[in-house]
């Protein structure tokens, strides 16, 4: 049999498994298989890969390109189970950024290794390497940086939230420009560094301005980069798999990145060129004293849990830090023994990137069932007995429907007010990434209870079980 055509076979299997893949992880329950099946597909279009190779060993393919085939496969393998096994939650996020930053550089690699080494120089290949270096360095460079403020490595420059950024970005876009019409003309090596090094620097000044609040939003948007760089890699190895990959992955980023939008009410426009979120509330002056602050002890807490038909737990960015997912969990399932109908509330952007508090529910075994998303739950709040914040801040801010100035006003959020009493587990009075007040905080049904989110939960659990709760 021909191996170009058992090669096409196993390249048509393994994107019928990515598709799945990426379908399967629309759904929490189905996310998990759906990951690893995306994985196979990864596999096999590997040993499809390899097998073409080792069928057409005239192919350029020597023994020593072999070996560094292998140290290269196991080497990434290692690095990939490491990183699996021993990330935390918490940094998640920083990973992904660091994963699309990986992916955009794999194109760049590949783009640069043809064009010096394997060009045919045909006008597809070259338009097509062209857009690998491009998209692939701003990918590249975009994650890093996006991995560094994720980390806190890196704060955003103040320098960066005046209107110079701008000219300074045009500038490097329009070297970029240049740089890429030339190289379509003739093709030499001091324009194609050009392009790398203009392009890299594209990338590191759109996204050093863009601030915390703004992440979920560029993660998706670098990721989509990266499957687009992909794509392009594809056209210029001549790899329809690799193309068809990079297209899927590209779009499903495009998609997200306009979900994510929608759920923070921001325009793709106004994120990545309108600066921090926290610096246009300041402008705005949205912000004020809490006059009604109410705090309470976690004894208190437990007395109307006890009493409690329906409870609704807001999970944010908080419950990461704290990793408090387990002691959360094991508090749920006092109150779900004492016939509590406990749910969670799952905001689109809660956390640092799209479906953060999905990924942290799951992993402390929280059934699929009792996770909620937001326009599905915010009906349930008006018949809500209790409803427990730990960690959210701005996605839980009543500001964003009632104060036109606020730089929230539009976006949806879940309507915890309106339920009968609401508890803010929180360490203290700091804004969240908007920088504004959270006017929750003061109404009369919202009760405060400072302290860490792990340590709070504990001391909750401890008292639920002197009350009897859960002993039924």
């Amino acid at each position: 049999m021909d191996i170009s055509l058992i090669q096409s076979f196993i390249n048509l299997i393994a994107v019928l498994l990515l598709a799945l893949g990426i379908k399967g992880l629309s759904k929490v329950r189905s996310a998990k298989e759906a990951n690893r099946l995306a994985a196979f597909a990864m596999f096999l279009s590997i040993i499809g890969l390899l097998t073409y190779y080792l069928g057409k060993p005239g192919e350029g393919i020597t023994q020593q390109s072999w070996l560094w085939i292998i140290i290269g496969t196991f080497v990434g393998s290692l690095f990939g189970a490491i990183l699996a096994k021993r990330v935390p939650m918490t940094s998640m996020p920083e990973t992904v950024a660091l994963f699309n930053g990986c992916g955009g550089m794999s194109s760049l690699l590949v783009a640069i290794g043809v064009i010096f080494f394997q060009r045919n120089e045909t006008f597809i290949q070259d338009i097509s390497i062209l857009i690998s270096i491009f998209v692939g360095s701003i990918t590249f460079s975009g994650s890093i940086i996006a991995m560094a403020k994720l980390q806190g490595w890196l704060s955003t420059p103040s320098w960066t939230q005046s209107k110079i950024r701008h000219f300074i970005n045009i500038s490097i876009a329009i070297i970029s420009l240049v740089a890429f019409l030339n190289l379509i003309q003739s093709v030499n090596t001091s324009t194609i560094w050009l392009l790398v090094i203009s392009s890299t620097i594209l990338g590191i000044g759109v996204t050093l301005p863009i601030g915390g609040a703004d992440m979920p939003v560029v993660i998706s948007l670098l990721n989509s980069y990266s499957g687009i760089a992909a794509a392009a890699a594809g056209f210029v190895v001549g790899s329809q798999l690799l193309i068809v990959a990079g297209a899927m992955v590209g779009a499903a980023g495009l998609i997200l990145t306009q979900v994510m939008c929608k759920g923070m009410n921001r325009s793709l426009v106004s994120v990545l060129f309108g600066g921090t979120l926290s610096s246009q509330s300041k402008k705005l002056d949205s912000g004020g004293e809490y006059t009604n602050i109410t705090s309470c002890s976690v004894e208190e807490c437990a007395l109307t849990l006890e009493a409690a038909n329906k409870v609704i737990i807001v999970p944010g960015y908080g419950l990461a830090v704290a990793q408090a997912q387990h002691t959360l969990r094991e508090v749920a399932k006092i109150l779900e023994q004492n016939d509590i109908d406990v749910s969670y509330a799952i905001h689109p952007v809660a956390g640092r990137m799209p479906g953060h508090m999905n990924v942290l529910l799951a992993e402390a075994d929280v059934p699929y069932e009792q996770l909620k998303e937001m326009d599905n739950i915010n009906p349930d709040f008006p018949a809500t007995d209790v409803v427990l914040v730990l960690g959210a801040n701005d996605v839980v801010n009543p500001q964003a429907k009632s104060d036109q100035n606020s730089p929230l006003y539009g976006m949806p959020v879940l309507d915890v007010q309106e339920a009968r009493t609401v508890f803010v587990i929180k360490r203290g009075m700091s804004a969240g990434y908007s920088g504004i007040k959270n006017d929750l905080f003061d109404l009369p049904n919202t009760s405060m209870v400072f302290g860490d989110a792990k340590q709070v939960l504990s001391e909750l659990m401890t008292e639920l079980k002197e009350l009897g709760v859960g002993a039924k």
